[in-house]
């Protein structure tokens, strides 16, 4: 009589087969959600900016050091070399190093010095004299006609910014400032609280120029102009109708 029986409980809700059929389904939705992360990660890893692994960090910070106008902090670096805050810090440190001529390298003519929170390459200090008799016998003698165009915008607009002058001239002006500057004709004045802006002014050196005594004797542009109210403004902050 038993030998007859045939055991049927793996035929039964719940038996051995079944068991074994949701435990092959779980494994497989779980082999899918593994694969569906990795292949998700991998696109992100594309995403993401690349560094230049053939490149020691060390070149590729001075690369980015040698064009910055302004001072960098070691997170910005870090962001444009794809690597972290530590290991700039120490590419950094090599540089100045190097730079200085530590461990018998050479000395050289610039340095990298920290300012402001950020890293920037200076003139050493004992080589001003020379870039000064070098820029000096370089500054041509005469202004630009754009030098003289920003000097006249200046002049009758003061005090102003670069960005008021640009917004006149319709062009940047960030290099004729600097010259401009750099040749004593106009000065800072203030930087606007609220914006941060440097304002301009002339200087007493462009009265010994023109050989005026105040701005004042600055010559009368509405003659000049088509209808005396275009130009450079109406009338705002200067005197006698100057514009």
């Amino acid at each position: 009589m038993t030998d007859d029986v045939h055991d049927t409980s793996s035929a039964e809700p719940g038996g051995a087969d079944e068991m074994a059929d949701a435990r092959a389904i779980e494994h497989e939705i779980h082999a899918r959600a593994e694969h569906d992360h990795d292949h998700e990660h991998e696109h992100e890893h594309d995403r993401a900016p690349q560094a230049h692994p053939a490149i020691p960090i060390d070149r590729q910070l001075e690369a980015i050091l040698m064009i910055a106008d302004e001072p960098q902090s070691l997170v910005a670096l870090g962001a444009a070399v794809n690597a972290p805050v530590p290991a700039v810090r120490q590419a950094v440190e090599r540089l100045v190093a190097d730079f200085d001529g530590v461990d018998g390298t050479t000395r050289r003519g610039f340095e990298l010095r920290e300012v402001g929170g950020g890293w920037r390459f200076y003139v050493r200090q004992d080589l001003d004299a020379v870039v000064e008799q070098f820029v000096e016998a370089e500054r041509p003698s005469r202004l630009s006609q754009a030098a003289l165009e920003t000097l006249a915008v200046v002049a009758y607009k003061q005090p102003i910014t670069r960005s008021q002058i640009a917004s006149i001239r319709a062009v940047n002006v960030d290099g004729v400032v600097r010259t401009l500057v750099a040749r004593g004709l106009i000065e800072e004045s203030f930087t606007d609280s609220e914006t941060g802006a440097i304002n301009y002014v002339t200087s007493d050196l462009l009265l010994q120029q023109l050989g005026i005594n105040s701005l004042d004797e600055l010559p009368l542009i509405s003659p000049l102009l088509d209808d005396g109210a275009d130009g450079f403004g109406q009338n705002e902050g200067i005197p006698d109708g100057r514009v």
